[in-house]
């Protein structure tokens, strides 16, 4: 199974908008350099030693048929998820290693949105459109570099 990264974003704080970038490094055991988990200082930021935040990924269809279900529209990255991928079933990849750019992650977690979605894009409907296909959260297994345009393949 292959797809592609279609958008990167990151937020280098808690509640900070994300903002688009053109490559990104994933660094294991921390997450992608610039964004807010990798200082743990994320919203959902733990004191523990959980790592499922250290790269987060949603499906570009899942959006796609999420906005036309529920009549709602997605800025790219209002999400809030790292990467944005087209031709990958993320679902699927829950307990697998796969390869994103020069980097190896594990699928650690679904995704699932919350009300801290809902609130911050101030519109009804968001957190529903999403359930089943929020996403996955990774933990990175292999550092590397991630960029649009890189494969995301399964091992």
């Amino acid at each position: 199974m292959t797809g592609t990264v279609e958008h990167i974003h990151v937020a280098g704080e808690a509640g900070a908008p994300p903002e688009p970038r053109e490559s990104v490094e994933a660094v294991v055991g921390k997450g992608l350099t610039g964004d807010r988990y990798f200082e743990n200082e994320g919203t959902f930021s733990t004191d523990d030693e959980d790592r499922t935040r250290d790269l987060t990924l949603i499906e570009a269809e899942a959006i796609e048929q999420a906005e036309a279900d529920y009549d709602v529209s997605f800025e790219p990255g209002a999400h809030r998820r790292n990467l944005t991928v087209r031709g990958v079933g993320l679902n699927r990849l829950l307990g697998e290693r796969f390869r994103v750019g020069d980097a190896v992650v594990e699928g650690a977690e679904l995704c699932e949105p919350c009300t801290y979605l809902e609130r911050r894009l101030e519109e009804k409907g968001i957190q529903e459109a999403l359930v089943h296909r929020g996403g996955l959260r990774c933990e990175i297994v292999e550092s590397g570099e991630i960029a649009v345009g890189d494969d995301v393949v399964s091992e």
